[in-house]
């Protein structure tokens, strides 16, 4: 099992950034993907139309989403990887947002290093940069 972790500065406030992952409209919005999502720790969630799945393991407002996390793509015997995700500010309507990715099966690294890029930063960098 491996980890990633990667960053990205968004032009969005932290709070806003924090709700619309765990809301199922703006999450569909900024990915494109429709997502079913959870507020509620413990609660189930769908994204990508499907593609991923989990719930929710930590949530601390404003700062961090802790979620069990797996895909399509996972083998039957695979565990449910771990998602981190940290909201900092990076000054006025900006935020730092980190991603740890782990327990990930060895062959999937890669694919999902690159496919954080292309099917989460920047459709959110477009997303709310058209925002503003």
């Amino acid at each position: 099992m491996k980890s990633f972790k990667l960053s990205v500065t968004l032009p969005v406030g932290v709070s806003e950034l924090y709700k619309a992952w765990l809301n199922s409209k703006q999450h569909t919005a900024f990915t494109g993907g429709e997502a079913n999502c959870s507020a509620k720790l413990n609660g189930e969630f769908t994204a990508w139309d499907g593609y991923i799945s989990g719930k929710n393991l930590e949530l601390v407002p404003d700062e961090k989403i802790v979620q069990e996390w797996r895909a399509a793509d996972f083998a039957e015997g695979d565990k449910s990887s771990l998602l981190q995700l940290r909201f900092e500010s990076a000054g006025k309507g900006k935020t730092k947002l980190t991603l740890l990715h782990s327990q990930l099966p060895d062959d999937l690294v890669d694919s999902y290093k690159k496919g954080w890029g292309d099917h989460y930063f920047i459709p959110m960098k477009s997303y709310y940069s058209k925002k503003k």
